[in-house]
C-alpha cells in the first residue's frame, strides 16, 4: 500500500463511525448522570488568552501549552483544561445565578505531551463543578457524582476506588517544617509523584527541604493528619451507601497549583492503579484570575475520555454494556427497505419516507436493480435490526428479523404502526 501524503498529527485522532459512536456513548453517559444529579450544562471557548493558564496553574502545565500568536498579535492557547475557563466565566456571570452553581461541560482540551496509551495531545474531558458552597457537603456531592459516573459505565465495587486527600494538610505540614511559601508548590510537586519516584531520587529531592522519605511517608500513613472535612465527607458518602468506594490517601495532592483543600482521584483498583478522574477544592481561583471579582468557594473534578475508554474495554462487564449500547445506537439504520421488485420502487420510497418521519431510522439501496441478496448483505453491514421487503406481493410487506432470521408479514396500509410494534418486541420468532 502506498504511503499517504498526509496523516493525523501525533497525539491527534480521527473518529471513524465506530469511534464516534464510542465517544457518543461516553458523552451520553456523562451527560445523563450529571443531569440526574441536578447539574446544568455550559460551554467555554477552545481558544483562550495564554495568561489565563500562566496565572495559577503551576506544575508541568505551562510547558505543555499549544501556544501561538494569532493574526491580531494576541498570545493565545488551545485550552489545556477547562477549570480556568470556567473560573473566568463564573467571575463575569455568577451574580446572575442563584447559589450554589452546579455546572458541567464536556469539552475538548489540548496538551503538548508525549502520546502514549491513555494519553494524547487532544482529548475530551467531562468537567463537573460546584460554586458557592464551602462546606464538605459540596465535596461529598461531587465525589458521589464521580462514583455514580463509574457505576453508570458498568463498573462495580472492586473495579475502582476513590482516594481522598487534603492538600491543606500538606500546606500546614510544609509550613510547620519551615518551608517557605514560595517553595511549597515545588514541595507538593514532589509529593504528587512520590509513588512513582525512585527511592534515591526521592531522597535527593526531599533533602533540599531538610526532609527524609521516612518522615514524609510517616505523615502519609497517619490518618489523624487528615482534616475534619474528610470525616464529614466519608460520613456523607456512607449515608448514601457509597462509603466503601472511598479511602483516605494523603499521598494524593494533585499537580495544579490552584487546589486549596480536599482533593481526590478515582483509580482503577484491579490493574495498574491508573487515575481515571481527579479533582478537588479550589476556593481562591476566581479571585486570582479576575482581580476585583467576588470570590466563591469551588470544588470540581474532570474525567478524560482516553483512560475511561481503555478501562471500559479492559473490564468485561463494562465492555459488554458498552457493546450492547453500540448495537442499539450505532447502527446505520434500524430498518433497511429491500426493493425486491423495481416496479415498486415508488412505493418503497414512500415507505422509507413514512418511517423516517415517524422517527425510525431507515435506509435502502440508492442504485436500482440491486440483487435482493446484495440488499440483505447491505442491511446486515449497516447494522439494521429489520429488513422490510417491498415486492410483487405489495401491499403485503415482509419483515425479516436479521438477528434471528425469523419473519413476519404486515400491510403497507399500517406499515409504520406494524414496524413500530416489531421494534418493541424481542428479536425472536414472530407470528404473521
Amino acid at each position: 500500500m502506498a504511503a499517504l501524503a498526509f496523516q493525523a498529527l501525533p497525539g491527534f485522532r480521527d473518529f471513524t463511525p465506530r469511534e464516534c459512536a464510542i465517544r457518543n456513548y461516553l458523552f451520553e453517559t456523562w451527560r445523563g448522570v450529571a443531569r440526574r444529579c441536578g447539574y446544568v450544562e455550559y460551554e467555554t471557548p477552545i481558544l483562550e488568552d495564554t495568561g489565563l493558564y500562566l496565572k495559577k496553574s503551576g506544575g508541568e502545565l505551562s510547558s505543555q501549552l499549544f501556544r501561538f500568536e494569532d493574526q491580531g498579535g494576541r498570545d493565545v492557547t488551545l485550552r489545556p483544561e477547562v477549570t480556568a475557563s470556567l473560573a473566568r466565566l463564573i467571575a463575569e456571570h455568577q451574580r446572575n445565578f442563584p447559589k450554589p452553581l452546579k455546572w458541567f461541560e464536556i469539552g475538548q482540551c489540548f496538551r503538548y505531551e508525549k502520546p502514549q496509551k491513555g494519553r494524547g495531545r487532544e482529548f475530551h474531558q467531562f468537567n463537573v463543578d460546584i460554586f458557592g458552597e464551602a462546606g464538605p457537603a459540596a465535596d461529598a456531592e461531587l465525589i458521589s457524582l464521580a462514583i455514580e459516573s463509574m457505576l453508570a459505565f458498568g463498573f462495580v465495587e472492586g473495579d475502582f476506588v476513590v482516594r481522598v486527600s487534603d492538600r491543606q494538610a500538606w500546606i500546614d505540614y510544609a509550613t510547620a517544617k519551615g518551608i517557605a511559601g514560595e517553595s511549597i508548590p515545588d514541595f507538593l510537586g514532589i509529593i504528587d509523584k512520590i509513588e512513582r519516584e525512585k527511592p534515591d531520587v526521592l531522597a535527593q529531592k526531599l533533602a533540599v527541604f531538610s526532609l527524609t522519605p521516612e518522615e514524609v511517608k510517616a505523615f502519609i500513613a497517619n490518618p489523624e493528619n487528615a482534616s475534619a472535612a474528610y470525616a464529614a465527607i466519608k460520613a456523607d458518602l456512607t449515608a448514601r451507601g457509597l462509603g466503601d468506594f472511598v479511602e483516605l490517601d494523603l499521598s494524593i495532592v494533585r499537580g495544579l497549583a490552584y487546589y486549596t483543600g480536599v482533593v481526590f482521584e478515582v483509580f482503577d483498583s484491579r490493574k495498574s492503579m491508573r487515575a481515571v478522574a481527579g479533582g478537588g477544592r479550589y476556593d481562591t481561583l476566581i479571585a486570582t484570575i479576575s482581580e476585583g471579582a467576588v470570590d466563591l468557594p469551588a470544588t470540581g473534578f474532570a474525567m478524560g475520555d482516553y483512560v475511561i475508554r481503555n478501562l471500559i474495554e479492559e473490564t468485561p462487564h463494562a465492555n459488554m454494556q458498552m457493546e450492547v449500547w453500540l448495537q442499539r445506537n450505532a447502527a446505520g439504520c434500524d430498518v433497511y427497505v429491500v426493493v425486491a421488485d423495481e416496479t415498486k420502487r415508488g412505493e418503497s420510497l414512500k415507505l422509507l419516507t413514512d418511517l423516517r418521519r415517524a422517527g425510525i431510522s431507515a435506509d435502502y439501496a440508492l442504485a436500482g436493480n440491486v440483487k435482493v441478496g446484495k440488499q440483505f448483505q447491505n442491511a446486515e453491514k449497516a447494522g439494521a435490526r429489520f429488513a422490510v421487503v417491498v415486492g410483487s406481493e405489495y401491499p403485503e410487506l415482509k419483515a425479516k428479523i436479521l438477528s434471528s432470521r425469523t419473519e413476519a408479514t404486515g400491510s403497507a396500509e399500517n406499515a409504520v404502526e406494524w414496524i413500530t410494534s416489531l421494534m418493541h418486541q424481542p428479536d425472536g420468532p414472530l407470528l404473521a
